[in-house]
């Protein structure tokens, strides 16, 4: 199944759960992550608080640009990372596609440096309300994180059942 929808910068996006449903490999990694009972976010110097990702490094796979990211964006070390979705941005000639990793944090640690980002914030609550509050970047607002939380949800009710 595929969602379709338009992110806030005009691109149309299309949400997958279902793996290699796009003609294109990706080459970029979102990690919706887990700390206990709080999800970690970083805070993206230009856009705000959102989950941690970026592109993936030469030679580097998928899972390794996932955990490279969760360290640097946030110091966080993951004990378990699983995918979760893949999904398509274009808008005009631009376009590329996204890896939506599951991650659980192992520990935290104080680092001197965060790349583009001042490091790790820590949210407890609901966290699909929240995310439209100002501080929050774009891309936590549109239906690719209100869906791949939703299914990290479904998933660790799974497990724990």
């Amino acid at each position: 199944m595929m969602e379709t929808f338009m992110d806030e910068n005009g691109a149309i996006v299309r949400l997958s759960f279902e793996k290699d449903i796009f003609k294109m490999e990706p080459k970029h990694v979102l990690v919706i992550c887990r700390t206990e009972k709080h999800w970690l976010l970083t805070n993206h110097k230009k856009r705000g608080l959102e989950f941690p990702g970026g592109k993936l490094e030469p030679g580097e796979t998928l899972e390794q640009a996932a955990a490279r990211e969760v360290l640097e964006e946030t110091g966080a070390l993951l004990n378990r990372l699983e995918w979760l979705g893949e999904y398509e941005v274009s808008k005009e000639a631009d376009r590329f596609v996204k890896a939506i990793y599951a991650g659980e944090v192992s520990r935290i640690e104080t680092r001197n440096h965060y790349f583009e980002t001042t490091g790790p914030v820590l949210i407890k609550g609901d966290l699909l309300s929240e995310r439209f509050k100002d501080e929050y970047s774009f891309i936590m607002k549109d239906k690719v994180v209100e869906k791949s939380v939703q299914r990290f949800i479904q998933n660790e009710n799974k497990q724990h059942n």
